[in-house]
């Protein structure tokens, strides 16, 4: 087969084409490059630049290397940034979508997995009572970003039902670390590269509120290794091939909540700095305690993270210093 990663000059993205390289699957890259980067593409992986909005560029790219499955990452997702630009995020997130998926139907691919996330769930109840997030809990985002992640798996499965697509939509927890110091994520969007960023200034981190309902008032986050999650792709393309017709949603992620502070202080620790963050005031759209449980994927996919916080942490830090030397002074 040969699978188009949309999205694949990204921080998630490269990962993805790795892991699908190293499989034995072939792959081609389209990206618009907004925020991925070109020397990420292994120079064997074809690179189209293009954006999802263009129907014939896509419909193109999809005859001229006869692709038979896709995996979409291509998205905005930076929730904060959702809240003051909704419109912009469903253009992107769902429009883009629906455009793939019609270019998809009509050139008869038979597989699709689609980047969603776990901000689908918002603010479980059970999730501040301690209880794990199963694929079964309501769907009630809390932002622009995630409705248009909730609304891109309504669009995904109704898409499979009405022309046999094979679908899995993968609900992202927290990514974290790299596979190599150059495929680590370069953008300060994230709480490890943020706080990576704070301590290469000199500057104390910050925490976006500490009376939410959890132990020690921070945010609480079921942090994923990247790798674990692009092998979690490899797995769920191979169920779609082995089984025509399924029609997959499985929560990416470990199990295991850690706080903000707690993350803080492991990443003082590790790096050697020690700043003590600073308290701001919340970020809108941040739910207070969101952790997985990834029941579903071990048993439909037969996979399970492997990779803990500290190696999360500690492959970050690897590719924050290539970039960064200054910061390895800490």
């Amino acid at each position: 087969m040969t699978w188009l990663i949309t999205g694949g000059a990204g921080y998630i993205g490269a990962h993805v084409v790795r892991a699908m390289t190293e499989a034995g699957e072939r792959t081609v890259v389209y990206d618009d490059l907004s925020t991925g980067i070109t020397e990420r593409v292994p120079e064997d992986v074809p690179l189209v630049v293009g954006s999802t909005l263009d129907g014939e560029r896509l419909a193109r790219t999809l005859a001229d290397h006869e692709v038979t499955g896709v995996v979409h990452l291509a998205a905005k997702k930076q929730v904060g940034e959702s809240v003051d630009l909704p419109l912009h995020y469903y253009r992107e997130n769902v429009e883009g979508l629906r455009v793939l998926l019609e270019a998809v139907s009509e050139a008869g691919v038979p597989s699709f997995v689609f980047s969603s996330s776990a901000a689908v769930y918002g603010m479980p109840d059970a999730a501040l009572h301690g209880e794990l997030v199963t694929e079964e809990t309501p769907c009630v985002p809390m932002s622009p970003y995630g409705e248009t992640k909730l609304a891109g798996e309504w669009l995904v499965r109704a898409t499979g039902r009405a022309t046999g697509l094979s679908t899995a939509s993968l609900r992202y927890f927290n990514v974290a670390g790299a596979a190599r110091p150059e495929l680590a994520d370069v953008g300060v969007f994230n709480l490890i590269p943020m706080v990576f960023e704070k301590l290469t200034e000199n500057a104390p981190p910050r925490i976006f509120g500490d009376d939410y309902e959890t132990p020690d008032g921070t945010c609480v986050r079921d942090y994923i290794h990247v790798v674990d999650l692009a092998e979690a792709h490899v797995a769920a393309a191979r169920a779609l091939q082995a089984s025509p017709g399924r029609d997959l949603t499985l929560n990416i992620g470990r199990g295991e909540g850690v706080s903000v502070r707690e993350m803080i202080d492991r990443i003082n620790a590790l790096t050697g700095y020690d700043r003590p963050p600073t308290v701001t005031p919340r970020r809108p759209g941040d739910p207070a305690r969101v952790v997985a449980s990834a029941d579903h994927a071990a048993t439909e996919l037969g996979w399970k993270a492997k990779h803990d916080v500290q190696d999360m942490i500690t492959s970050a830090w690897e590719g924050w210093v290539r970039l960064h030397p200054e910061a390895a002074r800490g």
